[in-house]
């Protein structure tokens, strides 16, 4: 049974993502650093999924953009649109659609999250392979960046999303189901100003992250906030 490495992604439309970096961005900087953000994520996604010999997916929002982030994806992977009236609910019909194809584990991603590492993704797969159930890697607004599912279990989404309590939801909705729960190391989505500082952090500390286009966008129009 071959596992899948699923990112869910939005197209880059100004005023449709990353706004809550506006100001001070400009909603068409927005989704130039959106973009960017993506196409980071999906190059290392697609080379996180080769090493680790899972099928690499990409769930698009809204539905009519699959075409055009398909075009945008590399090679290999396969572009499914999203179904859902809100995030939750959209995590569970992907889940169920690739439980019902065979896949497992699971292990889902967002396009927010440039600089989260190899590392991570090993760690994650290394739990479940030692028995746990449900693995996230904590995000410091209470949600999280990666989620691994060792099988396709139905209900762990079945919350709100975007709230400070996103992780201890879905490891409750685990709980009930009596799966084992685990954190791996905590990671970071790019969201407000304040982000965008933990990424400036992150690159003074360890150098090489996996988010060149990002980091040079950034570099590039000097968008980044004061220190």
């Amino acid at each position: 049974m071959r596992g899948a490495l699923v990112v869910f992604a939005k197209e880059p439309r100004p005023g449709t993502v990353k706004t809550r970096l506006c100001p001070p961005f400009e909603p068409e900087e927005a989704a130039e650093l959106y973009a960017c953000m993506l196409d980071d994520v999906l190059e290392q996604s697609a080379r996180l999924a080769e090493r680790a010999r899972l099928a690499p997916f990409l769930y698009v929002a809204p539905a009519e953009s699959v075409r055009v982030l398909a075009a945008r994806a590399p090679a290999g992977f396969e572009t499914r649109p999203q179904h859902g009236a809100d995030l939750g609910a959209r995590m569970e019909s992907a889940v169920r659609e690739l439980a019902a194809d065979g896949f497992a584990p699971i292990v889902l991603r967002g396009s927010d999250s440039p600089a989260l590492d190899a590392a991570t993704l090993d760690d994650a797969l290394a739990a479940l392979a030692e028995g746990a159930d449900v693995v996230a890697s904590p995000d410091p607004d209470g949600g999280y960046g990666l989620v691994a599912l060792r099988e396709g279990w139905a209900g762990l989404f079945e919350h709100r999303m975007s709230t400070s309590s996103v992780l201890e939801a879905t490891f409750e909705r685990a709980g009930e189901r009596s799966l084992r729960c685990a954190r791996v190391r905590s990671g970071f989505d790019i969201d407000t100003a304040a982000d965008l500082g933990r990424l400036r952090e992150a690159r003074a500390r360890h150098g090489d992250l996996p988010c060149p286009r990002t980091l040079a966008f950034l570099d590039d129009r000097g968008l980044w906030p004061p220190r």
